[in-house]
């Protein structure tokens, strides 16, 4: 299956910096993933109508992740990353990322994340909050 920005109902746009680059005239492989907790964190806000402000109170925290890195990107470029829900569990959700290149109109990596709710407040993992449950379960 061919993976396009289709397959993905929320997409965030970002321009590619000459400086993202790296010695290896590509887009350094830490910068995937900026992108990607950039868009996590647009997602976020559109998903639960809300900033967070990470000092206080539940919001979420980023468990675990992971990248595949298919083409190269350089500088100039803009890239759109496309965002899709994985799934829902009692404590924690798992969101895909699709990184593409406008300028070349093809995939150029896939980053998956694992996010938890956690109490800033108390400094300890939470249940999912029931609204973000909702909120993903009416907008997947």
């Amino acid at each position: 299956m061919m993976i396009t920005i289709k397959n993905y109902p929320h997409h965030f746009n970002y321009p590619v910096h000459w400086g993202d680059m790296d010695a290896a005239q590509h887009v350094n492989n830490l910068v995937y993933l900026r992108w990607a907790e950039s868009a996590r964190l647009d997602f976020f806000e559109l998903m639960f109508e809300q900033k967070y402000d990470f000092s206080n109170g539940i919001g979420p925290i980023l468990a675990w992740q992971d990248c595949k890195y298919i083409f190269p990107i350089t500088h100039p470029d803009h890239i759109v990353v496309g965002v899709r829900l994985l799934e829902v569990l009692e404590d924690r959700f798992t969101l895909e990322a699709g990184i593409f290149s406008q300028r070349h109109d093809r995939i150029a990596a896939i980053s998956k994340q694992t996010i938890m709710a956690y109490d800033y407040g108390t400094l300890k993992k939470a249940p999912l909050p029931e609204a973000w449950t909702a909120a993903m379960n009416n907008n997947s």
